[in-house]
């Protein structure tokens, strides 16, 4: 027998199979169109497109691994987290869904502050209502596109909408309902203050369920769309970042995971809930039951450099672009760059937030350029890393994976940086696996998703920081530090010209 997890990231959809021992079998991605920015800061995807992407890819990974459907015992789903796909009376998909790293939503941010207060928010919802978050884009729309909203039947998640297309049904889990700004995140239920008092009709929330809970079944229509046979049991499943912690064996106290993907994660389990008072980091509850987690959150990690490569390298590969900045020297002779593409969430809270380099030189060459912005990027998880253990949250060492974690030198550099000791996994799929083993867990084969992990889950290899560089990085991040509230007045400036 095998298990699906499924993954609806931001550039495809990922399919993958495992077997009875937790062993990867075969994956397949399909890829996502662009997301579409109309306007700067902006960022718009289909949900139809997600549901093309998966199909595609659980075919193909059922062709690839030479299984048919009815060997498939559970699935389970991923997905990025707080994007707004809103449904019709005849399910249909009203409008382009709002991705988690569009920021237009300032106004209702604010307008939400106001009519529920700030501090009531986080008594609400443990954490503080930021423009990424899933709330202010549904009132974003309410606000500027009144026809839409008011044929709202139903509000779902990026991954909910897939499950929506395999099973019929109309649910969450407890993880990615967290980053809704809707969500009591410490009683795992929605916020009926919140829905109150913004006159928000509770009907179109979707139920909400723990993880690893069957949450339906795959119905006929889809099972002809995918390959895969009907009434297959589908679990919760998880944000992508929850996720990602469960396939990383982010499940105890003392390991911290570093997800280097499009956004950049810094991730560390809670056994009780505990939130920033300044609301600096995320506390979600996480895919594991009963239980919370705290995360940090680069915007512009990854995005950077694939910004990099679309524009100034087209025709280089991402391997050919960290070697290129391994051959510059440690600090890139005093270059730093900012990671704010998409404004910035950890620990800054601020959307206006703007890209660069500070410190160029006629002397700096491209290799330079990329060491800085790979430094940049990993600064900026260090800050996350620093409010999680500001918090008083153990950190004995770091998992890393997503894409950068496939660099040896990025791995080294953010050892470093963290000045921890940093490992890699023997399966570095993060959210599919992830996904795969609620799945495992949903159905029956294990009792737990900390039993699942321990039986899984192993480190294949680990590096440390090295004295000289670490201390020479710790004098650079102090002026890293210092360049964001030197230039936030500027970023004001420039977003009353964009």
């Amino acid at each position: 027998m095998h298990w699906l997890g499924i993954d609806i990231g931001t550039g495809g959809t990922r399919a993958l199979l495992v077997n009875e021992q937790g062993s990867v079998v075969a994956g397949f991605t399909a890829a996502h169109e662009e997301m579409w920015m109309e306007k700067p800061m902006w960022a718009e995807q289909r949900p139809q497109n997600w549901w093309d992407a998966a199909r595609v890819a659980i075919a193909g990974v059922l062709k690839e691994a030479g299984v048919s459907g009815s060997q498939i015992k559970g699935i389970g789903l991923s997905g990025q987290m707080h994007g707004l796909v809103i449904l019709d009376e005849d399910n249909s998909v009203i409008r382009p869904s709002l991705i988690w790293c569009d920021q237009r939503s300032r106004p209702q941010v604010d307008a939400i502050n106001r009519a529920v207060g700030k501090a009531n928010v986080m008594a609400f919802t443990a954490n503080p209502v930021l423009t990424g978050f899933t709330l202010p884009k549904l009132l974003w729309v309410r606000d500027n596109e009144p026809r839409n909203f008011a044929r709202v039947r139903k509000m779902l998640l990026p991954k909910d909408y897939i499950r929506f297309c395999l099973t019929g049904e109309y649910a969450t889990e407890v993880s990615d309902a967290s980053g809704t700004a809707l969500f009591d995140v410490i009683n795992r239920h929605w916020s009926e203050p919140m829905v109150e008092r913004l006159k928000l009709d509770a009907s179109i929330l979707p139920a909400v369920h723990e993880s690893t809970d069957v949450t339906g079944f795959v119905t006929e229509e889809a099972a002809a769309a995918t390959g895969l046979a009907a009434g297959t049991p589908v679990v919760g499943g998880g944000g992508d970042q929850a996720a990602s912690a469960v396939g990383n064996g982010i499940v105890e106290p003392g390991i911290v995971s570093c997800t280097l993907g499009t956004s950049g994660v810094v991730f560390a389990h809670m056994e009780q809930a505990n939130y920033d008072p300044q609301g600096r980091v995320h506390t979600f509850c996480h895919a594991v039951r009963g239980k919370w987690h705290v995360m940090g959150v680069t915007q512009g990690a990854g995005l950077s450099l694939q910004w990099f490569r679309n524009q100034l390298a087209p025709d280089a590969s991402y391997d050919q672009l960290t070697a290129e900045a391994a051959k510059a020297s440690c600090g890139a002779h005093g270059l730093f760059w900012l990671p704010y593409l998409m404004g910035e969430r950890t620990p800054h809270l601020d959307p206006a937030a703007r890209g660069g380099w500070i410190g160029l030189t006629a002397k700096h060459t491209r290799a330079d350029l990329l060491r800085s912005l790979l430094e940049g990027i990993s600064y900026s998880q260090k800050d996350c890393l620093d409010v999680i253990e500001q918090m008083g949250v153990p950190v004995e060492r770091v998992r890393v994976s997503g894409g950068g974690a496939r660099s040896e030198f990025w791995r080294q550099l953010l050892a470093d940086i963290f000045a921890k000791q940093v490992a890699t996994l023997k399966t570095q799929e993060g959210s599919a696996y992830g996904a795969s083993l609620m799945a495992m867990v949903g159905t029956g084969v294990y009792s737990s998703v900390p039993e699942a992990c321990k039986a899984t889950i192993r480190e294949v290899s680990s590096v440390g920081p090295r004295p000289h560089e670490s201390q020479r990085y710790q004098r650079g991040h102090e002026v890293y530090r210092a360049m964001y509230p030197a230039l936030r007045p500027v970023y004001g400036l420039i977003s009353n010209l964009a």
